[in-house]
């Protein structure tokens, strides 16, 4: 599994959208697990829930999380 980060303080821009929604509860997704049958999003709770159990089968875990602390300081 590929692990990616997308640090707040990076020129790059998000890779995730307020239009991602998380498909356990429809809040906006901050992760995105990429497996071989598709992609799934997830909201920073129900990521964290869904982890262990997706880890091994996972090709991608992007992880945007950090940006809900710096959405905080606006």
């Amino acid at each position: 599994m590929t692990t990616t980060h997308s640090p707040s303080e990076t020129a790059t821009a998000p890779e995730l959208s307020s239009l991602d929604r998380c498909d356990s509860c429809g809040a906006q997704a901050y992760v995105r697990v990429r497996l071989q049958s598709g992609e799934l999003f997830f909201c920073g709770h129900h990521a964290s829930e869904v982890k262990s159990a997706l880890a091994s089968t996972a090709m991608e875990w992007l992880d945007e999380t950090d940006r809900l602390i710096a959405d905080e300081s606006i």
